[in-house]
C-alpha cells in the first residue's frame, strides 16, 4: 500500500517521518505550537522539515537563549 504522504528525514536528527503538507493540520509538525519569533528562528538556521521532537528541542533552546539574553 501506498501512503499519499511523502517519508522525508528530519534535517537537523536525520529520522524519518511522514510528511503532511498537504494535510497540514494532521502533520506532525503541527503537535508543536510555536510563536512567530520560534518560528523565525528555526527557519533562520534550517531549511528542511524537521520532526516533532526537533522542533520542540529547538522550541527549549530558544527559550533558554532568549532567558539567557534578558539578564
Amino acid at each position: 500500500m501506498h501512503s499519499k504522504h511523502e517519508i522525508i528525514r528530519c534535517e537537523r536528527c536525520n529520522a524519518a517521518f511522514e510528511c503532511k503538507a498537504n494535510s497540514y493540520t494532521k502533520c506532525q509538525c503541527n503537535t508543536v505550537q510555536l510563536t512567530l519569533n520560534e518560528t523565525q528562528y528555526i527557519s533562520e538556521n534550517y531549511d528542511g522539515c524537521l520532526c516533532a521532537k526537533c522542533l520542540l528541542e529547538i522550541q527549549q533552546e530558544y527559550r533558554e537563549m532568549v532567558k539567557s539574553e534578558s539578564f
